[in-house]
């Protein structure tokens, strides 16, 4: 009706029976999404990217970041994997990498050198848990959430394949695989400024030795989201990086 313009937004409310929050929740494309404008998204991305950069490691940053800008990159990740049997298995049957998916003693039980094994250990060793991963907010798509989502989830399983710990050089290679590999905005900025908070030594070792065999890795490599690691457990870590088609890591000792 003609008169309905001229209500207010808190009228519109009363006359349809929904309250502030009924409504906000029907914007909602998933559990916590927050749409936001371009602008805001601008905003959010520059602020996020400061505060990143200042703090490599305030992951609730890095986590904005990779949501506010990681949309084109996000859609041609979300293509390969609809587009490739085992990638477009995992779109559809939606799995999680929490402790409350994995049967840790059962991983722990497998043989030295399987995925599982390897993966825990890689845990265990520098004490990290995949519940640590921020759940998408900002992503207005509820498939491209589950996409970026998906790549949270498998970073721990990125460095266990690579050979790289969590210190801040070991972060740095992983992010120098994932930019080639991903195209994500967020991992191209952490891999070009993450090492500069490294030692000279070490960011001769990076320049020299680390970071080539991380980009040709990233090149070579099949998308590292069309693999189903939860039913590639007991796949040797050996089998498993010359199928995807990542090099061992280079003997270097900073």
């Amino acid at each position: 009706p003609a008169g309905r313009a001229s209500l207010s937004r808190t009228e519109l409310r009363a006359r349809d029976g929904r309250s502030g929050e009924e409504e906000e929740m029907s914007f909602q494309l998933y559990p916590g999404h927050i749409p936001t404008s371009p602008l805001q998204k601008a905003l959010l991305a520059a602020g996020s990217a400061v505060m990143a950069l200042y703090d490599p490691y305030r992951h609730d940053m890095v986590a904005v970041l990779g949501e506010t800008t990681g949309c084109l990159a996000l859609r041609s990740l979300r293509d390969k994997m609809k587009h490739h049997p085992e990638g477009y298995r995992i779109l559809q049957e939606r799995p999680r990498i929490r402790l409350s998916t994995l049967d840790m003693a059962r991983l722990q039980g497998l043989p030295d050198g399987s995925l599982g094994r390897e993966y825990v250990r890689f845990l265990e060793h520098n004490k990290v848990s995949p519940d640590t991963r921020i759940p998408p907010k900002f992503v207005d798509d509820e498939e491209l959430a589950y996409v970026i989502q998906r790549y949270r989830e498998v970073h721990d399983l990125m460095h266990t394949l690579l050979g790289m710990p969590t210190n801040m050089l070991g972060e740095v290679v992983v992010k120098w695989f994932e930019a080639v590999q991903t195209g994500l905005p967020m991992c191209v900025l952490g891999a070009a400024f993450g090492p500069v908070r490294l030692s000279a030594r070490k960011l001769q070792v990076l320049a020299t030795q680390l970071v080539p065999w991380a980009i040709q890795n990233g090149r070579n490599a099949s998308c590292i989201l069309n693999v189903y690691y939860e039913q590639r457990w007991e796949q040797p870590v050996k089998s498993l990086r010359e199928e995807i088609g990542i090099l061992p890591p280079p003997d270097v000792r900073v």
